[in-house]
């Protein structure tokens, strides 16, 4: 049974998580989680935090300039912590590391080699706020462990099964297909986890199940999932298309960046700065990207912002709905779909025509499990059910 420790950089975070995998295990859900941690706000004096078992364990300050930086306080946090049934470093057996953008090289996780590196160099552009950091930790990997196997599980390789009618965006074909113009989709392990963990709580096999899974959190998606492949999902070329998120915008009239480059006098690094980085829940609260801030905020904006976002959340469903003509299940993931009932509410609010009706006692409740709430009556199950990415990654990278 491998010791497998999961290392998922955000933009400017990085999540971590021992995991036990056993042998034949079906799902990632049965993985051990022994130790998890997170370092957030990586590039200014912030924290390493231990949690193991749903609790703070332990917490360490430092100046995590950089993604290396952070990667390297990791692995000597294992070299030199003793809690008791958590192996030290030289009990891992493997290091897996989340890559968001594998373009259409890679539909499983790999063993990373000098090729893969290249591969992944080679899709920055597409990801830029997150391929570079998978490299880095890597890197740290290699220098801090150098005998450890290193394994790549890539976010896209779930959507590798859209049809070509789903993945063409509908310009001229020769340009597309000259520079790699297609949709790829994004949060594939959290989406492949929520469905194989409704597979398992449901006892059903994977490849029998049409739902629509939502990775909803600072970076947000939905998939259409038919027969246990996604068909469709709200992510394209790069993260920034689809739902409104954190700081992106999401989908928009690809006329504005124009626009804006001519009226507003803005470069086109100026303009993308906007729709990446200032935009979303951000910019239209005008106080913060997190919905536990906003939801205790009274001011307009910041119900305007919450509102935009569960009202556009819910148009990606709807599509999804449409695109696989009948479903069982809405599967709400993620931070906000896990912990924002306005959220879930208004999503499912305005999909009673499909017969979606929510418990709203249920709703409101706060779980650490996943959970059904949806009312007997609906036609369409609605489940929260918390993504393990970790897990999810350590899954995938065991069969290695």
């Amino acid at each position: 049974m491998p010791i497998i420790l999961a290392l998922n950089p955000g933009s400017n975070s990085l999540k971590f998580d021992l995991v036990e995998v056993h042998d034949k295990q079906q799902c990632a859900s049965l993985g051990d989680k022994l130790l998890s941690g997170n370092i957030d706000d990586i590039g200014k004096k912030t924290t390493l935090k231990l949690i193991r078992d749903g609790e703070q364990i332990a917490e360490t300050e430092g100046d995590f300039g950089d993604f290396h930086q952070a990667t390297e306080q990791v692995i000597h946090t294992l070299e030199t912590a003793d809690f008791e049934r958590v192996p030290k470093l030289e009990g891992v057996d493997l290091a897996a590391v989340r890559v968001v953008h594998g373009g259409d090289s890679f539909t499983a996780a790999v063993k990373f080699t000098d090729d893969v590196a290249r591969t992944i160099e080679s899709h920055e552009k597409l990801a830029p706020l997150h391929n570079a950091n998978s490299l880095e930790i890597i890197r740290a990997v290699q220098k801090k462990a150098p005998t450890l196997p290193i394994g790549v599980a890539f976010d896209t390789a779930f959507h590798h099964s859209l049809p070509e009618h789903a993945w063409r965006y509908p310009i001229e074909r020769k340009l597309a297909d000259r520079y790699g113009i297609r949709k790829y989709g994004f949060h594939g392990l959290s989406h492949l986890y929520m469905l194989e963990q409704y597979a398992h709580l449901t006892s059903r096999p994977p490849d029998r199940i049409s739902a629509v899974t939502m990775h909803l959190e600072s970076g947000s998606s939905v998939a259409a999932i038919q027969n246990g492949e996604s068909v469709d999902t709200s992510m394209g070329f790069t993260p920034l298309e689809g739902l409104m998120m954190g700081t992106r915008c999401g989908s928009i009239d690809a006329a504005i960046v124009g626009f804006l480059i001519k009226e507003a006098q803005m470069t086109a690094d100026e303009v993308m700065k906007v729709l990446e980085k200032e935009s979303g829940l951000l910019g239209i609260s005008g106080k913060s990207l997190d919905t536990r801030i906003l939801r205790k905020s009274n001011e307009e904006a910041s119900k305007l912002a919450l509102e935009m976002f569960g009202y556009r959340a819910r148009q990606f469903v709807g599509a999804s709905l449409a695109t696989l003509g009948e479903a069982e299940a809405l599967i709400f993931g993620g931070g906000i779909g896990e912990n924002t009932p306005e959220v879930r509410l208004n999503v499912c609010d305005g999909l009673k025509g499909w017969g979606v009706v929510l418990d709203e006692d249920k709703n409101w409740a706060t779980s650490d499990g996943d959970v059904l709430i949806s009312d007997p009556s609906s036609k369409i199950a609605i489940w929260v059910i918390h993504s393990e990415e970790g897990l999810q990654l350590a899954h995938e990278c065991a069969h290695i």
